[in-house]
């Protein structure tokens, strides 16, 4: 079955009364239902053996449908900005990647028509990607997503997607491949449910950046067929079919409210009481920078800089770099901006710089691991930084992402002073967060990055739909492990801030805040709702909020009591 698309929802019960799941981007909207279209019709398992005379034909077929289908994807991600390029460009790189490609080959040199091959390569892929777990399992997406381009290819049929419906409309489906979100259009689809998917998902990702309120992990969502009126609440986490519509009325116009109320923020963020809480935004380049300053970012909270190294057989300049830095830092304007090393490994592998297998590649060699594999990597990377820095007038902070131990912390420090610039790190491992008082002798800021500590905290999987709760950025325990760390900056004086996907959710941020956390970064649509909740509330509200979800025993109930604090405060 195609990754975007589903069988018909079952109407073996009545599809009414309140769905609740996990709620990823905030915001509410009332439409009927669209579901994604109808499957790639995939090959009968039963077919004619080629005979040898065809298969350099059949092969060739084959490899220019993979290579439109990359193509395509490529244009895409040329076109966009952000994670959205990222996310595109990782899977136009999988359309291409030579494993995938030579197990398709191989099949079809023994005989197996070009579709078969693609089928049976194809699921290879997903069982091994499965048994991994851990982040590799979200490439299971990217994989059939392929698989149903390229047979939709070969075959003639159209290419998969999502529907654009002529009135507004809310999305349902079982889940949506990262390229078939980037694709959304928020004036037609207005709202996104899935059934699958969790709160760090590339898919989720996107959703912030579009600004598409996203629930995810919802139960019996299948039943809910399409043309049903659904009120989506991504502020509860709840899919109301049929709602009453007085009631509803009631929460669009509070949601109306709260959107115009957004319409005047301008920033910088303080809280009510007047105590500044910058509010940055993560980028990718330096297009998404400029609109990330026009939503009124107060800087670069999170500067990804995998993209210049994506879908590349070998490791781009130093000058190449360079150029690429230089055009973030420019966009800033004189802003702060926080660059993150090569974050490789795990579900972004580079074919020069990682391992080609590894058991479990979310525990493997990924972040500022793969410097020990080839430490000159990095030694390049700080060089472009210190260029870029000189040609711009920019003081850029660094910090490395999967940093475990002091030393490693240390040794990073040292690299980064050497070059001029201000050094940190990420608290992704646990281990980081326990020991901040003994890392922050070495580094001049932290900063936390909840989708990965939630996920090591908690031994659970961020991207499985299964293990949504246990991933949700209110879990009790790591908001501890935020206080922690916010607690070890305070003592001497260190900012430490928060650039996960956590730091995106409004209400969250007011708990952060009160957690101590002294920065907040988000994807820049999200910059407003952050900074406008926190001119709403003082600090002893948002102390007060924190400790009531640092009380709560599940990531509901810490939401119930902040929400109860915050609203009268």
């Amino acid at each position: 079955m195609s990754s975007t698309t589903q069988s018909a929802p079952s109407t073996d019960r009545p599809a009414s009364g309140v769905l609740t799941g996990t709620p990823v981007v905030p915001g509410v909207v009332l439409g009927p239902v669209v579901r994604p279209a109808g499957a790639v019709q995939l090959p009968a398992e039963t077919y004619e053996e080629l005979p040898e005379s065809a298969r350099a034909e059949e092969e060739a077929r084959f490899v220019a449908a993979a290579e439109t289908v990359a193509g395509r994807l490529a244009e895409r991600a040329a076109a966009a900005t952000g994670m959205t390029a990222e996310v595109l460009s990782a899977t136009a790189g999988l359309a291409r990647d030579r494993g995938l490609l030579g197990a398709v080959e191989q099949r079809i040199a023994a005989g197996l028509p070009a579709t078969v091959a693609t089928v049976q390569a194809a699921q290879q892929f997903v069982d091994v990607f499965t048994s991994l777990g851990g982040v590799m399992a979200e490439r299971v997406t990217d994989v059939r997503d392929v698989r149903d381009r390229v047979v939709a290819e070969l075959t003639g049929q159209g290419e998969p997607g999502v529907p654009a419906p002529e009135e507004p409309s809310v999305l349902l489906a079982d889940d949506l491949a990262p390229a078939d979100t980037a694709g959304l259009d928020p004036a037609r689809i207005v709202g996104l449910a899935t059934r699958l998917g969790g709160t760090t998902s590339h898919t989720a990702i996107i959703a912030r950046q579009l600004n598409l309120p996203l629930v995810v992990a919802v139960e019996g969502l299948d039943a809910v067929p399409a043309g049903a009126t659904v009120l989506l609440d991504a502020d509860e986490g709840t899919v109301t079919v049929d709602p009453d519509p007085e009631a509803a009325a009631g929460q669009l116009e509070a949601a109306r409210r709260a959107a115009a109320a957004l319409a005047g923020y301008t920033g910088p963020a303080t809280t009510r009481d007047g105590v500044p809480v910058p509010v940055l935004a993560n980028v990718q380049d330096g297009e998404g920078t400029r609109l990330a300053v026009a939503a009124h970012a107060e800087g670069v909270g999170l500067f990804r800089t995998e993209l210049a190294f994506l879908g590349r057989a070998a490791e781009p300049t130093v000058e190449e770099q360079a150029r690429g830095y230089a055009a973030v830092f420019e966009a800033a304007a004189g802003r702060r901006v926080v660059l993150r090393t090569l974050d490789a490994g795990s579900d972004k592998p580079l074919e020069f710089a990682t391992p080609p297998e590894e058991a479990n590649p979310a525990l493997g060699v990924r972040g500022l691991r793969v410097a020990r594999r080839d430490p000159g990597l990095l030694d390049r990377q700080l060089d472009a930084v210190a260029e870029a820095a000189r040609r711009t007038g920019a003081s850029p902070w660094v910090m490395a992402p999967m940093v475990a131990t002091v030393g490693e912390a240390a040794d990073f420090a040292a690299r980064v002073r050497a070059r001029g610039l201000v050094p940190g790190v990420m608290v992704e491992v646990p281990s980081v967060a326990l020991l901040a008082d003994r890392v922050l002798q070495h580094v001049d800021f932290l900063s936390i990055g909840t989708n990965d500590l939630s996920q090591y905290a908690l031994a659970a999987d961020r991207l499985s739909a299964d293990l949504a709760d246990l991933t949700d950025p209110w879990q009790p325990a790591l908001l501890a492990l935020v206080e922690t760390a916010a607690a070890a900056g305070r003592r001497v004086g260190k900012p430490v801030g928060v650039c996960g996907e956590a730091a995106a959710d409004p209400l969250l941020a007011c708990v952060l805040v009160g957690l101590g956390v002294t920065s907040l970064s988000c994807a820049a649509p999200a910059v407003a709702g952050v900074g406008a909740r926190l001119a709403t509330v003082d600090l002893p509200a948002c102390q007060e909020a924190a400790a009531a979800a640092l009380a709560a025993d599940d990531p509901r109930a810490g939401r119930a009591a902040a929400r109860a604090v915050l609203v009268r405060g």
